[in-house]
């Protein structure tokens, strides 16, 4: 059977960040572009970011986003453990349901052993399936206290006798010193699958690195495969908070404020806002921060008592409540819309020791946390019962995921924001221009992203148009890019698209 399994190709880095999940994401694109069926693989992720599959469970939203670059349905094998930190400990996700909550001590510990056939499973079920697999590391394959317990790197690699390109992030500096002792540190088996080396986010001439790509492959045998430009602008899904970034368009004239809490989560779906033209998108994180944005939004979280704590405490909460009764408009979504409520009750401390906290009082809706999470991928409308700005979206159609464990409860009479195939959902303030959903995705979609925007920039006097001219395709960029900047051809896997061709 063995004999029968696609091949596999695996993205290895010398640190976090080095830029795995963009390779992977460039050479699925690259690959499928060559006539291939490709699936892309993380057997275990760390990321608050996650996205809900057609067929139901959650995965990161690297893996998700990699299988749309693919051109294939995200499934949990892609990523069938996934760890969401949540205060001092992770919620495990295994093939995309909730399995518990542990510290990493316990992670660690001798119960860790049983992940490692569902890695296994997982990743033979997709190369039974597809005729590619591009697997990603995580971290460094040469931490040596994590080396005895590592699930996602080597061991993934020496199991599919895959051929591992090892990333170094160049733009940092150091990034041969780097290679080069992350290869050092491997056994003589690891480095044999090590097929290639390549030096990510670029600034400048390569011609200038020599003679450094030839002393390494001195030093160790491997090739330097390639010099990936640093990209700017690519607009590709973010799974690291450390990685938010203020994108100020000099000629802005829209301001979006969204809260930075301290257990953000999805925070990806407002990446769509900032490609805008004349859209200002800033992270806050204290009260003077916010200022006054033309709209306010409070996004999803891993914590939601705790958030909402500290947004009382930093006085974060105030502010908002006195933008929104003087006319700013505000959106909460998930665990947003949660906290704009009267009380978020947690009474089996499911995401803290804190059972319970009052809201913000904006929105006539009540939450108890529940231990059985709702992963749904629907669709719907926006209903027409918004204030303000709200009513300029009116009637659109709308798609996304809802990932939450909340129940909200509306205390009084109240009016829905949404419309979707299981019912009303969300809230819309009667007297402010405040609303809230448990739907993820709702501005990812250009249509009521784009009437908001209008009706955002009508407040303030102006008239907002989007781009003339469509931005290209991220995915065909990057791998556009990749395809002249990798030797593939030194790669056995580069000869499978002729095979598929004839």
């Amino acid at each position: 059977m063995a004999e029968t399994l696609a091949p596999v190709l695996m993205v290895q880095g010398t640190a976090s960040s080095a830029g795995k999940s963009t390779l992977v994401a460039g050479l699925c694109r690259l690959f499928a572009r060559r006539g291939l069926r490709v699936a892309p693989f993380k057997a275990q992720n760390m990321s608050n970011n996650a996205a809900v599959c057609p067929a139901g469970g959650e995965i990161g939203r690297a893996q998700f986003a990699q299988a749309e670059a693919a051109g294939v349905e995200p499934t949990v094998d892609m990523n069938p453990v996934l760890l969401k930190p949540q205060g001092g400990a992770s919620q495990v996700i295994v093939r995309g349901q909730v399995r518990g909550v542990q510290s990493a001590r316990d992670y660690f510990g001798p119960q860790r052993a049983d992940l490692w056939p569902v890695v296994v499973e997982s990743l033979d079920r997709l190369r039974a399936e597809f005729e590619l697999v591009i697997a990603e590391g995580a971290g460094s394959p040469a931490e040596i206290n994590l080396r005895a317990r590592d699930i996602v790197n080597m061991r993934v690699a020496l199991h599919a006798s895959a051929e591992v390109l090892l990333v170094g992030d160049i733009d940092r500096g150091g990034a041969f010193a780097s290679l080069l002792g992350t290869w050092a540190w491997l056994s003589a088996a690891e480095r044999a699958v090590v097929r290639g080396f390549v030096l990510n986010k670029f600034r400048g001439d390569a011609a200038l690195l020599a003679p450094a790509p030839a002393l390494l492959e001195e030093r160790t045998g491997v090739p330097v495969l390639g010099v990936v430009p640093f990209l700017s602008d690519l607009r590709l899904p973010e799974e690291d908070v450390a990685s938010l970034r203020e994108r100020i368009d000099p000629d802005s004239f829209v301001e979006i404020a969204v809260v930075r809490l301290p257990h953000l989560a999805n925070f990806d779906e407002f990446g769509a806002l900032a490609t805008e033209p004349g859209v200002h998108l800033r992270y806050v994180s204290r009260p003077v921060e916010l200022r006054a944005p033309d709209l306010v939004i409070l996004p999803g979280t891993k914590a939601t008592i705790p958030d909402l704590l500290w947004l009382t405490e930093r006085g974060m909460a105030e502010r908002i409540r006195w933008l929104a009764m003087h006319g700013t408009p505000v959106l909460g979504v998930c665990g947003g819309y949660q906290m704009l409520g009267t009380a978020v009750h947690d009474p089996d401390g499911l995401e803290s020791d804190d059972r319970s906290a009052p809201g913000l009082n904006l929105l006539p809706v009540e939450t108890e946390l529940a231990p059985q999470k709702r992963l749904a991928r629907t669709r719907g409308r926006i209903l027409g019962h918004g204030v303000g700005v709200w009513r300029y979206v009116a009637g659109l159609l709308t798609e996304g995921y809802e990932i939450h464990a909340g129940r909200s409860r509306a205390l009084t009479e109240h009016s829905p924001f949404l419309e979707v195939e299981a019912g009303p959902e969300g809230s819309a303030s009667a007297n402010a221009p405040v609303v809230g959903t448990h739907l993820h995705g709702l501005l990812e979609h250009p249509q009521p992203r784009r009437s908001l925007l209008r009706a955002l920039a009508a407040t303030r006097g102006f008239t907002w148009h989007p781009l003339a001219v469509s931005a290209p395709d991220p995915f065909d960029t990057l791998a556009d890019v990749l395809e002249t900047a990798l030797r593939l051809d030194a790669l056995r896997v580069s000869s499978l698209a002729s095979v598929v061709r004839r």
